[in-house]
């Protein structure tokens, strides 16, 4: 009898434990995954671009102005040349003051790239409030893509084209519009990039454009609670195939950050909040 006691004290430790850790040291922190993307379909004149994803912020719920602040330092002390947001900046369950607005506008503000800084929507913010999304990156200078593009262009006129997709899981995506651009272009110099919250729409991308390089993506939080050997244990609508990390899609590079913040529940385990650093190489010939 004193033995189960023991043994289930000790169990019970280790829930309390593991929830306490899971709660408020595994959701805090940031990772900076480097990551090298060598393709000879890179630009000569972008060889050794910096781009700079994050996603999920979902700030208020247990994000807060401090971890903004830190992540703004974190991103600047890159030194990017592009900057991308891949939705869900504020969750559906919170909703956001005025003073909330202006603290992101000015921190987001702050955020520095020498090319741009893009957004898309995610679920949440459709569900939220789209039109303080508008406002704040409006004002924060970050170039919303709506289902619309970016051409950026070097001193050589090669160019980087950024597209973006509004949400999946509220049927608002249009990728035909996005890539509207080549209906009078040709992708000669061009690196195709494309901005997606729900990463499992990849595959409708793959399939219908075959010119697209790089796509980075949300929304799934990695699963938010991970275990090792099972990986995630939970992933929402249209985060189920495409989780978290590097997938090839047929010659096509997909990478999915599990981002920042927090949804449905305040947990994570074996899954810290991350941001993704991109190198863009190009390969010898």
């Amino acid at each position: 009898m004193k033995l189960l006691i023991k043994i289930f004290g000790i169990l019970l430790i280790l829930i309390v434990s593991t929830i306490l850790y899971s709660r408020y040291i595994a959701t805090s922190g940031l990772i900076t995954n480097e990551i090298v993307i060598n393709d000879n379909n890179i630009p000569t004149s972008f060889d050794g671009l910096k781009i700079v994803h994050f996603s999920d912020l979902h700030y208020t719920r247990i994000i807060t102005q401090d971890r903004v602040n830190d992540l703004v330092k974190e991103i600047n002390l890159i030194n990017p040349d592009i900057v991308v947001f891949t939705g869900d900046l504020v969750d559906t369950d919170k909703t956001l003051t005025e003073d909330d607005k202006d603290f992101l506008i000015e921190a987001l503000s702050t955020i520095n790239s020498t090319y741009g800084k893009y957004a898309i929507y995610g679920n949440h913010d459709i569900a939220n409030n789209s039109e303080n999304i508008i406002d704040i990156y409006n004002k924060s200078n970050f170039k919303i893509l709506d289902n619309d593009y970016d051409i950026i262009y070097s001193k050589n006129n090669d160019k980087i084209f950024v597209g973006g997709l509004n949400s999946v899981s509220h049927e608002l995506e249009d990728i035909n519009k996005v890539m509207s651009y080549y209906d009078n272009n040709d992708s000669a110099n061009t690196y195709n990039i494309i901005l997606l919250h729900e990463p499992d729409y990849a595959d409708n991308i793959v399939n219908s454009y075959d010119n697209i390089n790089l796509i980075l993506a949300g929304h799934s939080h990695g699963g938010q609670v991970r275990l090792p050997i099972m990986g995630a244990l939970y992933t929402p609508q249209n985060g189920h195939k495409y989780v978290k990390g590097y997938y090839d899609l047929n010659g096509t590079s997909l990478y999915v950050t599990s981002g920042i913040g927090v949804s449905r529940y305040n947990f994570r385990l074996f899954n810290k909040p991350e941001i993704n650093f991109y190198r863009l190489n190009k390969e010898a010939e």
